[in-house]
């Protein structure tokens, strides 16, 4: 019985989780890219629920810590190379959480090009309904957030793997 949940756990070849990050990367510097090209005001999409806009937002999210865009950088490489040294104490060899953690690394990537590249992030995703108005974001939020929840809900869900004892 101790060894049912290890033939359970799936390896993930690193080409699938590069794969996923670079999908990310790209959807998100193209996404802003057709941003600052073809938005100059706010697109409604649906109206009192979802707006295209241009936002350059120099903080996190919320725009928290705005103008301290060299500390949010230092932040985000520090916990990609934290992922990097822990990825399978973090992932515990469960496919989700491999897949949930390159979500997170694309989504931490396309912001921090934005942060250099750019001097803020560039986020266009407007949703709202009545007074009730959502932040703008962007892909990589988006993938950040979709990781993130994915890796809880796999935690959750999943059984730690106990290492044998010897």
């Amino acid at each position: 019985m101790k060894h049912f949940f290890k033939s359970q756990v799936a390896s993930v070849p690193a080409i699938q989780c590069l794969s996923v990050v670079a999908s990310i990367l790209v959807l998100d510097q193209l996404t802003k890219i057709l941003t600052e090209r073809c938005i100059t005001s706010s697109i409604r999409i649906m109206p009192g629920f979802f707006n295209l806009v241009y936002v350059k937002n120099p903080g996190a999210a919320w725009g928290i810590m705005a103008g301290k865009g060299m500390i949010l950088l230092l932040i985000s490489i520090i916990v990609l190379i934290l992922i990097s040294i822990f990825i399978k104490r973090l992932t515990e060899g469960w496919m989700e959480r491999y897949y949930a953690l390159s979500l997170i690394c694309g989504g931490i990537i396309g912001n921090s090009i934005d942060r250099i590249t750019r001097g803020a992030v560039v986020d266009f995703l407007d949703f709202y309904a009545g007074s009730y108005h959502w932040p703008a974001f962007n892909v990589a939020d988006s993938a950040i957030c979709v990781g993130v929840f994915i890796f809880i809900i796999s935690s959750w869900i999943r059984p730690q793997i106990q290492e044998e004892k010897k």
